[in-house]
């Protein structure tokens, strides 16, 4: 693939508190402040932070193929963090141009405001340390607010853990009762922002999200091994915190669902790379402030990655197509413009349905499993032999 498995993990993004400023070609397009939500009404939980309001409105009814019938092609844009009310909205506001939802790992600690964060005991790690920065109290209140829209408007709101610990003595050596311990502080930092911040002019979040969170990504990729062991995680649904490539999911032994970044092509070079602003951006300039005269080249590789990978799919196999990306600049804000321009050219395809985490598992759930065992047997860029009639017709 090009470069270490380090450098392709997604490593740690930085700090919001300290991302270059926008360029001309990223400002945000879509309205500038969050759209009205209704008050809901329903059973307050804990501190009144959250409220259980019942089933999450804007979720698509599952349906089941028919014999012979060909596969839409799912998208999954999903977002480790979601720490910026800016692209917050900016993304929102491209989803509902899309018709679809998205998936937001939500860091907990972006619901903690840097006053209180020794309130995060990490494993491992001492009180209140973080490889992520901190957020302002106006910062926090701004992100809480958008999760609870985002929510709202169908969006699914996962986990991208707390701390982001990579490396040497990071995630990558936690033990199942780490993770949970992790997973319990996400949660509460969820559930307890109320507590946590002193906020009283918003509304509750509207959900359980002890019931809400059923997948996430570790910082970096890295953990899992010992994550799918934790207690917390038996309850999930899925996991996208592998890497893998571009064919129909399967499940773990645990029965969750095994979502995976995965390796598309990559223009211009003689290896793929993972569907992540992250590893475009350390490929071409292994840094987020790369050589400006560069930048227009380097946006193009990205958005041609990703229409490469949308094309291997859908014109083959039909396998999902997993991107996952940050609220960053990166490179004067270049890969959100990829993506954005990118996912605009795909959804002038038929068939393409943009989905999050749990309406893809929702689907698959749906499906007979037979069919999707006979999918699984299609290699990347293999298209089924005699056509979709005659390859899922006898299923």
């Amino acid at each position: 693939m090009g470069v270490t498995a380090a450098a392709l993990a997604g490593c740690v993004p930085e700090s919001p508190t300290t991302r270059p400023s926008a360029s001309a070609s990223s400002v945000v397009t879509s309205p500038a402040g969050p759209a009205p939500v209704p008050s809901p009404t329903g059973r307050l939980i804990g501190d009144g932070s959250t409220q259980d309001t019942g089933p999450q409105p804007h979720q698509p009814r599952p349906q089941r193929l028919g014999p012979g019938e060909e596969p839409p092609q799912f998208v999954v844009l999903s977002w480790d963090g979601a720490g910026s009310a800016q692209l917050f909205t900016r993304f929102r506001g491209l989803a509902q141009e899309l018709g679809g939802a998205m998936t937001f790992f939500l860091s907990g600690i972006y619901t903690l405001p840097e006053r209180n964060r020794s309130f995060y005991r990490p494993p491992r790690h001492p009180v209140g340390a973080s490889s992520l920065g901190f957020l302002s109290d106006r910062s926090v209140h701004d992100a809480i607010e958008q999760v609870g829209i985002a929510w709202h408007e169908g969006h699914e709101i996962g986990t991208h853990f707390n701390g982001h610990f990579c490396g040497p003595g990071g995630v990558s050596d936690w033990s199942p009762a780490d993770w949970d311990s992790e997973i319990d502080q996400a949660i509460a930092m969820v559930s307890q922002w109320r507590t946590n911040t002193g906020f009283t002019d918003l509304p509750p979040l509207p959900f359980d999200y002890a019931k809400e969170l059923i997948g996430g990504r570790t910082p970096c990729l890295e953990g899992r091994a010992n994550l799918l062991k934790a207690k917390r995680v038996q309850q999930w649904r899925y996991d996208s915190s592998g890497t893998g490539i571009q064919t129909w999911p399967s499940r773990f032994r645990n029965g969750l669902w095994n979502l995976p970044m995965q390796q598309i092509p990559f223009p211009g070079h003689s290896f793929e790379v993972l569907a992540m602003d992250y590893n475009m951006m350390f490929n071409q300039s292994r840094t987020p402030n790369g050589d400006a005269s560069r930048r227009p080249t380097w946006y193009k590789q990205a958005r041609d990655a990703y229409l490469a990978g949308f094309q291997r799919a859908y014109t083959a196999n039909r396998a999902p197509l997993i991107i996952g990306n940050h609220f960053e600049r990166w490179n004067g804000g270049i890969y959100m413009d990829a993506i954005t321009d990118a996912v605009r050219q795909m959804a002038q395809h038929d068939s393409v349905r943009f989905v999050s985490f749990r309406q893809l598992v929702e689907w698959l759930d749906a499906q007979d499993p037979a069919v999707l065992a006979k999918l699984r047997t299609l290699p990347v860029g293999h298209k089924p032999t005699g056509g979709w009639a005659t390859f899922l017709g006898s299923t």
